[in-house]
């Protein structure tokens, strides 16, 4: 099964080079151990575009969807056999990344 771990942060301060070390060591074990799927850091709210297409005229708003003290800061999409490894996976990412997650399962 596949899990989305959304990185939360309240900050637009990128990753310290500690941090940073500390997410590729994550990652890398991640791999080892046949966790990984893909993971990914994103740029600020800011650079955001907000796209509404659903009344057949595109259109495009600058800026995050929401505005809000935390945002989504990064990702990973794991694998694992079940919730309980997946949380266990998700507790060390949040510390690797020193950030909060959350976890949901792909449907």
């Amino acid at each position: 099964m596949q899990y989305l771990v959304s990185v939360i942060h309240d900050s637009t301060e990128l990753a310290t080079p500690d941090e940073m070390a500390a997410i590729d060591a994550f990652n890398d074990r991640l791999i080892a151990e046949g966790h990984w799927v893909f993971a990914g850091g994103l740029a600020a709210p800011s650079s955001a575009t907000v796209i509404d297409n659903r009344d057949g005229q595109a259109m495009f708003t600058d800026g995050p969807f929401l505005e809000s003290k935390e945002y989504l800061a990064g990702f990973w999409v794991m694998e694992a056999p079940d919730l309980d490894v997946a949380l266990k996976l998700a507790a060390e990412g949040s510390k690797a990344c020193n950030r909060k997650v959350e976890v949901r399962p792909f449907a």
